[in-house]
């Protein structure tokens, strides 16, 4: 009963590690994509997925930076698969004159087909998205302030077809969908000409 016991508590410490894990990219070589993750864009132009060093890391000393020019630049990390759960990121906005986005994304199935919350510095709101065959269609927006060269927290809790996205701690936006109801990969995602900063990338199940 005692061997039985130990295993027991074993599995549930695996489960609850389960639950909730953190990317942090400071175990990662700089100066080139993060190990584990896929690097891509939705539409056209060239992404530039990089883990780099960088002073004002939320968790020193690396953050995941997208400075290269797309439609729609997009990593996702290869070993998910969520269909209830959350995502979250910390955003640092840096450059940009189209756009100064940051975002994440969940229920990915491919680079084409995914559900997407962004915040950008150059509108102050934060907003909701379907990307279907990649054509990228806004289903609700929230105005709300976000500032350049800044840290900010983004996360969307996804449960069924209930969407809740909360910026900096404060809830933006409530939605309900059933377009992609199938467990799909989380990400993170910025847009155009958009120099941006991730770190601590978090997600679990629920």
């Amino acid at each position: 009963m005692k061997a039985f016991g130990t295993m027991v508590l074993m599995s549930m410490g695996l489960a609850a590690t389960s639950q909730a894990q953190t990317v942090n990219f400071d175990n990662a070589p700089a100066g080139q994509p993060p190990a584990g993750w896929t690097g891509t864009r939705t539409g056209s132009g060239n992404a530039k997925w990089t883990v780099e060093k960088d002073d004002t890391a939320r968790s020193k000393p690396n953050v995941l930076k997208q400075s290269g020019v797309a439609t729609y630049p997009i990593a996702f990390k290869d070993d998910t698969n969520l269909k209830d759960g959350f995502v979250e990121v910390k955003f640092k906005p840096v450059s940009g004159k189209e756009d100064q986005a940051g975002g994440v994304v969940w229920r990915l199935k491919d680079a084409n087909n995914y559900y997407v919350a962004r915040a950008n510095a150059l509108e102050d709101n934060v907003t909701i998205y379907d990307t279907i065959n990649g054509k990228r269609t806004e289903r609700k927006r929230a105005t709300m302030k976000v500032s350049t060269n800044t840290w900010h927290t983004l996360r969307v809790d996804f449960q069924g077809g209930h969407f809740t996205v909360t910026f900096d701690g404060k809830k933006a936006i409530e939605w309900d969908d059933e377009k992609f109801k199938e467990a799909g990969k989380v990400g993170v995602w910025t847009k155009a000409d958009s120099v941006t900063l991730f770190d601590d990338f978090s997600y679990g199940n629920k």
